[in-house]
């Protein structure tokens, strides 16, 4: 998260300073791309830690209880 708010900062400072053109802003898009990474990456945790977690703790309850 540190990373990608440096990002972002640094590409407000240049857009501020007029740095980005329509043909050249690829500080933005290596910004854009950094940013849909962590997406990818924090709905892979959800999907391990609470949909996948959350079966294995009931699968492991219903063989303790017997059931």
């Amino acid at each position: 998260m540190i990373i990608g708010s440096l990002f972002l900062i640094v590409c407000l400072i240049r857009a501020y300073l007029g740095h980005f053109t329509p043909e050249q802003h690829l500080g933005f898009e290596f910004s854009a791309w950094y940013w849909h990474f962590v997406d990818v990456v924090w709905l892979f945790l959800f999907a391990c830690i609470y949909v996948w977690g959350a079966g294995a703790e009931h699968a492991a309850g219903a063989v303790a209880g017997g059931h």
